[in-house]
């Protein structure tokens, strides 16, 4: 996400680099730079121009730091009012600061939030009490309402919190269905926390368009059956239209009226642009929506709605659906889009994400058979469907600063395939053999080779890989009892 963005930016930044000053010269050129990277990225003609204007207004201002070039200056300059546009809060640096706090990247603006702490702030969604919470979900089909209701579900599950799923859409053909499938789905890929609940009215859809609220009685029972059952969060699909009219518009404004929500969440699909923005400002308009969840994040290339529809609509994004799986949602942070738009990653992501998908007990124990010298082929077989459940490593890259410059000059899905090949030949051992991998003779490999077709060569090459990490390790381990001798200690080893 964001390439157009990125690639303009550092174009601006590149011309910028070469200069002794910040004047009134070069920002002109640099801002006409900038708009085209904006406007290339389908932000908002309205964002543009107000952007430009405080970008301007800062850079003239501000005197450039002795131990900064106008590029790196400009770069903060850029950063703290993306950050603004985004929906979030701007704290000033510290004076004199002159690296980002907690990253140890020398010669850059401060950036705040990147140091310790970073990531705290206040849940997306309320919990109220008594409850339940209720929050309704807008927007107009084929946005993603159903899909994201579920994904809001798992997330709200994984948190401890207990959720009824209402199937309110009785307009689209096999919404009901649609919803029950998406909760079951839910129940049965994420671990932990409390079942999802379904509640549904399946009698009622042939009587929808013949009578009125009836949509608006369903989610009111709804709201009670939470009640009596003691669920703490209830989430209403609402039905949707093909564009926004009155009849959508009359039946949402029925169902806040009579159940009133805690929260109104609107859908939005980034990849539609400008109509995303146009879409979201009309309802906002219409309902005072509290949120945005702007979906399909990850195949919008441009990144210009998640930009202009904060400033434009006053709603502030609440998530973001980074893939198709039920877990592929994540809280807004405008701070860590502003640092991957400006291409120095998003670490803080991608370290909760290994934290939220890595099973902790199990790396304890392989960092204890690390330090030991008795990490087996059990093991690798673990470490690599660990990391698989981090992401694609397409994913893992792009949030490293630099990543996404990384990327264009790297094919990541042969190193997939090798990964794919490594697990299926792990997979053609016998739990003896990869549990003692010294009685793995030829017949043994020739054997292995075959069942997981590939070839000895590649068997080979594995073992061979696996020998010197595991050759690795012991060194580190041995360095490691060297420093404890002294009251040293090497930092993250086995992490």
């Amino acid at each position: 996400m964001f390439e157009r963005l990125s690639d303009g930016f550092a174009n601006v930044f590149r011309k910028l680099s070469g200069k002794g000053s910040i004047s009134e010269g070069n920002v002109a050129e640099a801002m006409d730079d900038v708009r085209t990277a904006l406007l290339e990225a389908d932000v908002h003609i309205d964002v543009v121009d107000a952007f430009l204007a405080r970008v301007k207004q800062d850079a003239l201002g501000r005197e450039v730091t002795k131990s900064l070039q106008p590029g790196q200056e400009f770069i903060g300059i850029i950063h703290d009012r993306l950050v603004e546009f985004l929906g979030g809060q701007v704290q000033p640096a510290d004076a004199g600061a002159t690296g980002m706090p907690g990253m140890g990247v020398p010669g850059m603006p401060g950036i705040p939030g990147m140091g310790p702490g970073m990531g705290a702030g206040e849940d997306p969604i309320l919990r109220v009490s008594p409850g339940p919470t209720v929050i309704m979900m807008c927007g107009l089909q084929g946005s993603g309402k159903t899909t994201t209701c579920g994904k809001l579900a798992g997330y709200l599950k994984k948190r401890g919190r207990s959720v009824l799923l209402v199937a309110a859409d009785l307009q689209r053909p096999a919404a009901v269905e649609q919803l029950h499938t998406v909760a079951e789905t839910v129940n049965r890929d994420l671990a932990g926390g409390a079942q999802v609940s379904f509640y549904s009215e399946p009698d009622k859809v042939a009587a929808y368009g013949k009578a009125v609220g009836v949509a608006v009685q369903v989610c009111q029972r709804a709201v009670a059956h939470a009640r009596a059952k003691g669920i703490d969060t209830v989430i209403l699909d609402t039905a949707g239209r093909l564009h926004i009219n009155d009849a959508l518009m009359d039946e949402l404004h029925q169902i806040n009226r009579s159940v009133q929500p805690h929260q109104i969440m609107l859908v939005v699909d980034a990849m539609t642009g400008q109509d995303a923005i146009n879409s979201a400002k009309a309802f906002h308009q219409k309902l005072e929506v509290d949120g945005i969840i702007l979906t399909k994040f990850d195949s919008d290339t441009r990144g210009g709605a998640a930009i202009s529809v904060k400033h434009v609509t006053g709603a502030p994004i609440k998530f973001i659906g980074v893939g198709e799986k039920l877990e592929n949602i994540e809280p807004f942070h405008a701070e860590r889009i502003a640092t991957r738009i400006l291409g120095m990653g998003d670490v803080v992501s991608l370290v909760e994400k290994a934290i939220d998908r890595v099973d902790a007990a199990k790396a304890m124990d392989l960092e204890e058979k690390m330090r030991k010298g008795q990490f087996t082929l059990d093991d690798f077989l673990m470490q690599l469907r660990e990391m698989k459940q981090v992401g694609p490593l397409q994913d893992i890259v792009g949030l490293l600063p630099g990543g996404t410059e990384m990327l264009k000059n790297t094919d990541l899905s042969k190193s997939e395939k090798d990964f794919k090949r490594m697990e299926g030949i792990l997979c053609g051992m016998t739990p003896q053999e990869r549990g003692t991998p010294q009685i793995l003779n030829a017949r043994r490999r020739q054997r292995i080779a075959k069942g997981s077709g590939v070839t000895v060569t590649e068997v080979n090459n594995l073992l061979k890989r696996f020998d010197e990490m595991r050759e690795m390790m012991r060194k580190m381990n041995k360095f490691q009892k060297m420093l404890g001798k002294f009251g040293g200690k090497m930092p993250g080893f086995g992490m």
